[in-house]
């Protein structure tokens, strides 16, 4: 039996178990699993390998895209400029682990159709590992970028309460990379004045669940495109399952 899996704490409403399940039912892949591995801490990962010796691949979430990197034996190069990953391959042999991060292609094959010349400018909200692939594809499509964050420390970035009429009308992509808004607190938003929104403005909410937060219905009354994060987490977890097996 292959197994497969994902580490991250908390997990308790995750996409890519109900994914990868439902992906084996539909192609009839029959023998192979994957499971999810809830660690408070990291210190944890090398005893999953060494107790689960069918495994071949993880996806990595919240917190840990960042910190993975001292715990992997050889990192990706995109995923090494980017200075995150999602995605480990695990040699069946050596045990030999190779990041890698797939968010870079689901948030790009995603995002995509939906720019304009229009689109020049980019908020991005948070600054967490998912905020770092994110950036790499809006610096890649020679998009200007501007994070926001509660306690700024780059010259890159500036607090939600600098957030004013001028920022909003002269960067016409927001991305939420923060969790804010995931289901159970599907009544929270981020701390943005919305009133400055137009149907110039696309916002995309790496939120999946619910399928339309808070963010995304004040774009939507402001007649902005509005998209969530299922396309790209599907995407990036089919760009997973290439890497494990190729």
């Amino acid at each position: 039996m292959k197994q497969y899996g994902l580490i991250g704490h908390p997990l308790s409403h995750s996409f890519s178990s109900n994914y990868f399940t439902e992906k084996f039912k539909k192609e009839f892949i029959s023998n192979c699993s994957y499971q999810l591995f809830d660690i408070e801490q990291l210190a944890d990962f090398d005893n999953i390998i060494k107790e689960n010796s069918n495994l071949l691949g993880l996806n990595v979430t919240i917190p840990y895209k960042e910190t993975i990197f001292d715990f992997l034996d050889d990192i990706d190069s995109i995923a090494k400029q980017i200075g995150a990953v999602n995605t480990i391959k695990i040699d069946p042999i050596t045990k030999h682990k190779t990041g890698f991060n797939t968010d870079y292609y689901g948030f790009k094959k995603s995002l995509k159709p939906f720019l304009a010349i229009a689109h020049q400018r980019a908020l991005i909200l948070g600054t967490g590992g998912a905020s770092k692939a994110i950036y790499y594809v809006l610096k890649e499509l020679n998009i200007d970028c501007l994070f926001v964050s509660r306690n700024p420390t780059t010259d890159n970035e500036i607090s939600y309460k600098e957030v004013n009429n001028y920022v909003i009308q002269h960067h016409q992509i927001i991305v939420n990379t923060t969790p804010v808004g995931t289901f159970p607190n599907i009544d929270e938003k981020p701390n943005i004045p919305y009133e400055f929104l137009s149907d110039q403005h696309l916002l995309y909410d790496l939120v999946y669940n619910p399928t339309e937060t808070q963010f995304l219905k004040e774009g939507k009354g402001y007649g902005c495109i509005t998209l969530n994060g299922l396309e790209m987490l599907q995407l990036q977890a089919e760009k997973s399952w290439e890497i494990w097996n190729s």
